[in-house]
Parts: C-alpha cells; sequence; structure tokens
C-alpha cells in the first residue's frame, strides 16, 4: 500500500520546475496568483497542513503557530532568513524548521559587490542623466565620483556571505575589515587578508565602506544604531544586502540628509515593501527591491533545497538543513 502523501502547503509561486516536481512528490496546495497570504489565510494553512513553505514575507509568528494542528511537524522555508519565523514557539510545539543556506552565498555576495561600486562611483545618476537627455557630452569635471581601490571596507557579519563579499573586494583592491561574534580562523583571515574587530565601534569609525551580512536576530535588531552610525566618517558609505532591521533606517535617512555619511545602498528596508520617501528622493542613495538573491540558478536551487528538506523529513529521517541556531 503506498505511503499517504504529505499535505504540503505554499505560499507564493515558485519556479514552475519545483512546483511540478512538489506535485509529483506530495499533496501540494499552490498559490498560484502570488498574491501574499494574509494571517487568517496562513492561520487556515497552519490548521490543515503536515509541511508549511512559507517565504520572507510571511510573519509565521506566535498568533499564527498557536493555531498549528497536530499534523503540522514541518516549516520548510523558502529562504535563507528564518526571522519571520518564531522559532521558540516552532520548538515548543514539536516543529522542525528549515531554511536554505549556500544556495544564495554568490548572489547576494555579487549584489553587495554591485552597490559597493554604484553608489561612490554615481552608476545610477550616469543612468539618469542619459535616459533624461541632459547629457552633452563629456567634460572633465563631470560625474565625478570616488575611487574604491585602497579604501578600507568594513563587514559587518563574517559568515559565508560576507567571506565571499570580502574574497571580491578583495580582489578590487579593497583592504578587508570585519567584525563577528567569533574569530576566524586564521587560514581564512590569511586567505582573504583581513583584519578582526572585536569592537564594532572601533571598527566603524575607521572605515570607508561598511557592509552589513549578518542576519537580523533579536542580537543584532539595530545592530547599526543612531550612536554608531555617528562613529562613522563623513565620507563613508553604507551597503545593506542582509535585513532593514540591522540598522535604524530612520537614523540612517537623517544622517544622509545632514551630509554626516556620504551614500547609501540600500536592497533591505525596515519596514519594506513601505520605503521612507526621504532615501527614494536622495541621489546619494541607490536603491533596490530586495532583489540581492534574484537569479533563475539561486531560486531553483533554493526550492531543490525545500524539496529535499521535505523529503528527507517524509521519510523519517533529520532534515539536511535544521535550523539549531541564530548566529553571524
Amino acid at each position: 500500500m503506498p505511503q499517504k502523501k504529505s499535505k504540503v502547503v505554499v505560499t507564493r509561486k515558485l519556479p514552475d520546475v519545483i512546483e511540478t516536481r512538489m506535485m509529483e512528490l506530495f499533496d501540494v496546495q499552490l498559490n498560484l496568483d502570488d498574491t501574499p497570504m494574509t494571517k487568517a489565510q496562513l492561520i487556515e494553512a497552519v490548521e490543515t497542513a503536515d509541511v508549511l513553505v512559507p517565504t520572507v514575507t510571511d510573519r509565521i509568528d506566535l498568533g499564527v503557530l498557536s493555531h498549528a494542528g497536530e499534523n503540522l511537524r514541518l516549516i520548510s522555508n523558502y529562504g535563507t532568513g528564518v526571522d519571520h519565523i518564531d522559532l521558540a514557539t516552532a520548538r515548543q510545539r514539536g516543529i522542525t524548521v528549515t531554511n536554505t543556506p549556500d544556495v544564495l552565498t554568490e548572489d547576494t555576495a555579487d549584489m553587495t559587490m554591485a552597490l559597493i561600486l554604484a553608489v561612490p562611483r554615481r552608476l545610477t545618476d550616469g543612468v539618469n542623466m542619459l535616459r533624461s537627455g541632459e547629457w552633452t557630452g563629456w567634460s572633465p569635471t563631470s560625474m565625478l565620483g570616488h575611487r574604491i581601490y585602497g579604501k578600507r571596507l568594513g563587514i559587518v557579519g563574517m559568515g559565508r556571505i560576507g567571506q565571499a563579499v570580502a574574497r571580491r573586494a578583495k580582489g578590487f583592491g579593497l583592504s578587508i575589515h570585519y567584525h563577528n561574534r567569533h574569530k576566524l580562523h586564521d587560514e581564512i583571515e590569511e586567505e582573504l587578508e583581513a583584519t578582526y574587530w572585536e569592537s564594532l565601534d572601533q571598527m566603524l569609525a575607521r572605515v570607508d565602506f561598511v557592509s552589513v551580512n549578518c542576519p537580523h536576530t533579536p542580537a543584532t535588531y539595530h545592530l547599526l544604531s543612531a550612536r554608531r552610525l555617528k562613529l562613522l566618517q563623513p565620507h563613508a558609505v553604507v551597503v545593506n544586502t542582509s535585513r532593514g532591521e540591522v540598522i535604524d533606517e530612520n537614523a540612517l535617512t537623517r544622517m544622509l540628509t545632514n551630509g554626516e555619511i556620504a551614500g547609501a545602498g540600500l536592497d533591505v528596508f525596515e519596514n519594506e515593501p513601505a520605503v521612507n520617501p526621504k532615501l527614494v528622493a536622495m541621489d546619494n542613495v541607490v536603491l533596490l527591491p530586495h532583489m540581492g538573491s534574484a537569479t533563475v540558478e539561486g531560486r531553483i536551487d533554493m526550492g531543490e533545497k525545500v524539496l529535499v528538506n521535505i523529503k528527507t523529513f517524509s521519510d523519517g529521517h533529520n532534515p539536511p538543513d535544521r535550523v539549531i541556531g541564530d548566529s553571524f
């Protein structure tokens, strides 16, 4: 007698190849119109599902998990970050949580490097000038930016993505500095030619660029607070491809407005999809719609990890990508 298929509820539209394979393996409820689920819909999902497949746009908090049915034993997150899931409550209710690590590292690091280049070299300014018809030709003093070669990059969070950023930045001639909860092994530090700062405050005061690459956890909420942002030098540029909540966005906006920081490259926002209109209006800020990991290859790789985690769990084994704890 064939084994009963697990009921899987998917909260957002996934790549076609992943949805097709899910339909073959499980009893799946898809979200074909790709509109974010309401809280009521999420509650209905956890009441009936064996497995929930949420994304970063879904808040799986106590208010949702308190309605979880006895059959819900796995939350297989489509994404690396799990700050939108109440891990403590899931653990208390015996629900395993998995994510999709590693597959987004290179894509996110690419976008981080793109922002590190785009802000000081005024790439969006150049695009806007050309498209508006305002460009009248080359001039020795037109569209001047600043070089990045020889400058200092401070990386906040030296996990997989932080290290991938460091490798790219080293190739552009940047001096690598980092703050992390734990110092890297000596061989990795030597490979990256990276300088460790136990004190985030001291590092921030000495670098030209700051790249935020740590996850959002209670410990990292507003890690770059108003006080810490004020430690930055006036010519400093802040880049964030991690989570918006790691930076006090209101403080950052004020300092950019007042010229206390030279610029910012932001792919994530504290209250996304809402973006502070003052940020949108600034010429010294490059803004992207949370697309750091948005490659076809990356999205498919994420889906394949979700499939492996669900199938392994359904077969009675520990899935490979269980979320054990938070670190950066």
